[in-house]
């Protein structure tokens, strides 16, 4: 009954939004004239998602070492673990991306946007995704580990049996959400000239001059791409809940 009450609410939110750009505003919408371009539209929107899964799957990787450069024993990978975490934090991804594109990926004679696009989104992420994790491992209670290293767990089974089930259920929100930032960040990458979605949005609206007809398939375009992983999240969430 819950569900369906949410649903009717949706529908109701949904068709008040088309209502007022539809009637209120009285906007002449000129579909017609970007209709040409709606393969160009989809291929941007295919491109989108490849990357954006390539880059989900490099980001967890990478914030994973990084994770473990800072919560491991050896004093100088701590210290470069941290101050790559907060120089990545401390930096707009608009200047990452030129840096790494016409400097680094210049000098080491890398052409590839596609391979840049996506190392660019896995190292920006990875540092956002190792302090989420750091932050859900150092929420567990140190009273919890020290009773598993009572009972005689290593400290193997004390990661795989006590901490990383809890800390998986506290992270999975901000998880979900750094995902759907990192999808949305990849429209960035249209300034180095790479065919995602935002960069055909781009062209249509320049072709045609319709800007609010170009841009409405784009807010579509990733809302179909987020909304799917707050609802897995949700469920997720839900599931390790209940997990004891």
């Amino acid at each position: 009954m819950k569900k369906l009450f949410n649903w009717f609410l949706f529908l109701i939110l949904a068709a008040g939004f088309c209502f007022f750009f539809y009637v209120l505003l009285s906007y002449d919408y000129p579909w017609k004239q970007i209709a040409p371009y709606r393969m160009n539209l989809l291929r941007g929107w295919g491109m989108t998602v490849i990357i954006s899964a390539c880059a989900l799957i490099l980001s967890t990787l990478f914030g994973s070492l990084l994770l473990a450069g800072q919560l491991g024993n050896h004093r100088p990978t701590q210290i470069l673990s941290r101050v790559y975490v907060e120089i990545i934090r401390g930096t707009p991804l608009l200047v990452q991306i030129l840096i790494i594109f016409y400097m680094m990926a210049d000098a080491a004679g890398l052409e590839n946007k596609f391979l840049i696009g996506t190392l660019i989104l896995s190292v920006f992420s990875g540092a956002y995704l190792s302090e989420i994790f750091r932050g859900g491992i150092e929420s567990i209670p140190k009273s919890q580990i020290e009773s598993a290293r009572a009972i005689g767990l290593t400290e193997m089974q004390i990661y795989r049996f006590v901490i990383i089930p809890q800390a998986i259920r506290r992270v999975l929100p901000a998880v979900s959400g750094q995902f759907a930032n990192l999808i949305k960040d990849s429209s960035l990458l249209y300034v180095i000239g790479f065919g995602e979605f935002t960069m055909q949005a781009r062209q249509v609206n320049a072709a045609t001059f319709s800007t609010f007809a170009a841009y409405i398939p784009l807010a579509i375009g990733y809302l179909i791409l987020t909304i799917p992983l707050a609802i897995l999240s949700h469920r997720l969430e839900k599931r390790f809940r209940y997990e004891h």
